[in-house]
């Protein structure tokens, strides 16, 4: 009998978890059901990653290993598209060195799926199709099939910074917003289907309708999506910190259901070194915009993005990173070490720092975030939050656990049926990253 399913191996961002939920679509139109492993799919995708060179190395060793579906089955379609592919030379490389490979797309050209699939069943060829330009928003993608009470919602496309250690606006183009009816029609969607929180995404969502002729802002976006009927919870990512202006403050203000919790990478607490990544502002600005941001909404949770060991990174630049996570106090940092990207200047730079030095850096700056992040949440010890009901705890199944507007991991006790409910818990015990309540 053949087999009619597809699987699809995601890496990488929110923004490819999307992405392979539009491939997910395409292949269900055309008759394919979502496979329980790969070995049960005549469809094997990879969507790929190309942000760190760790992620490629996983990613064609991957590869590689679905070599094995295909001697198994020679019917077997297996294809490779995603950010990765659309870096120079690499549909070559891939062309080349992995022959049992079929389909080979980039970025630009997701939605062309269905027709790249049809042509390798209809000239028993392999079929290499990676747009060098991004081209026009396409709108009309299968309407989406979710499970849980959390979705996540493109607004727009690419990026124009060019960090100078960033990949991204080299294999996603340049920004392209969506249209805000196409947007809010897609959440109410998802409203329909049970959705109760939307995270909006793009790679700089303050640009958002920057593009657009007449432009729009994102906080004209909030509120169309807040006007949304069943919707309780918005949150966004990503913010670059030179483009949140004081509207959209007073947007986040005005719309309840957004909630009080900002993303706002810094990437780095030294002037020489924002200024050698590219990042369009000095660290004076950005305490500035955050003394905005808290005055406008007192109770907000901040989390934020940082790169140890960028190439020329001194002590003294590693210090003032410290001293910045000491006036700003995150609620939460995600701390990635520096990591070479061929494509992006940065990788050009002299001065690379040593792993050694990076990873001793690492577990400073590790020590003092964790005291902070305690901190903070030793602060709503006997408060009560409002947290929205996602299911079992993944560490104790017994317990129900959620998120607070600040996106706290909140776990309690409860009965499953408070799935997708916003219910009172008075927090009892206070951890680095998870608060322990009890429901009221």
């Amino acid at each position: 009998m053949t087999k009619r399913g597809y699987f699809i191996y995601t890496f990488g961002c929110q923004m490819n978890e999307r992405d392979s939920e539009s491939l997910a679509g395409f292949l269900q139109q055309m008759g394919y059901d979502k496979a329980l492993a790969p070995e049960d799919a005549s469809v094997i995708l990879i969507n790929t990653c190309c942000v760190r060179e760790s992620a490629e190395k996983k990613i064609l060793g991957r590869l590689g290993e679905l070599n094995k579906y295909k001697k198994e089955d020679s019917n077997v379609i297996i294809g490779i598209g995603g950010c990765m592919v659309q870096q120079p030379g690499m549909s070559e490389k891939i062309r080349n060195s992995y022959r049992h490979v079929d389909i080979i797309f980039g970025t630009h050209n997701l939605h062309q799926l269905p027709l790249l699939i049809e042509q390798c069943h209809q000239s028993k060829n392999r079929v290499v199709d990676v747009w060098d330009s991004e081209g026009e928003v396409v709108e009309d993608l299968p309407e989406r099939t979710v499970e849980g009470i959390k979705a996540h919602v493109t607004i727009m496309y690419g990026c124009n910074n060019y960090c100078s250690y960033c990949i991204v606006p080299y294999v996603r183009g340049r920004e392209r917003s969506r249209q805000p009816k196409d947007i809010v029609a897609e959440v109410e969607n998802l409203v329909r289907q049970g959705v109760k929180e939307v995270t909006l995404l793009g790679q700089n969502v303050n640009s958002y309708g920057k593009d657009m002729n007449p432009p729009l802002s994102f906080g004209a976006l909030l509120q169309d999506v807040n006007g949304v009927e069943g919707l309780e919870r918005i949150r966004f990512t990503t913010s670059h910190p030179k483009d949140f202006d004081p509207t959209l403050i007073e947007a986040m203000a005005r719309a309840p259901k957004v909630c009080e919790q900002i993303h706002l990478p810094v990437q780095a607490g030294s002037n020489a070194v924002l200024e050698a990544m590219n990042r369009g502002y000095k660290r004076e600005d950005y305490i500035e915009l955050i003394a905005k941001i808290r005055q406008a909404l007192p109770n907000v949770a901040l989390t934020t993005d940082l790169i140890i060991g960028f190439p020329g990174e001194r002590e003294e630049d590693f210090n003032d990173t410290l001293d910045l996570l000491e006036k700003v106090r995150f609620d939460n940092a995600f701390t990635f070490l520096y990591s070479r990207r061929s494509g992006t200047p940065a990788a050009e730079m002299e001065n690379q720092v040593s792993d050694e030095v990076k990873r001793e850096r690492f577990q400073r700056l590790l020590q003092l975030q964790n005291k902070i992040s305690l901190e903070h949440n030793q602060k709503l010890l006997g408060q009560v939050v409002e947290v929205l009901v996602e299911g079992p705890s993944k560490t104790n199944p017994d317990k129900l656990t959620g998120r607070s507007e600040g996106n706290k991991i909140v776990v309690f006790d409860g009965q499953p049926d408070l799935v997708g409910q916003l219910v009172s818990v008075k927090i009892e015990e206070a951890r680095t990253w998870t608060l322990l309540g009890q429901i009221l």
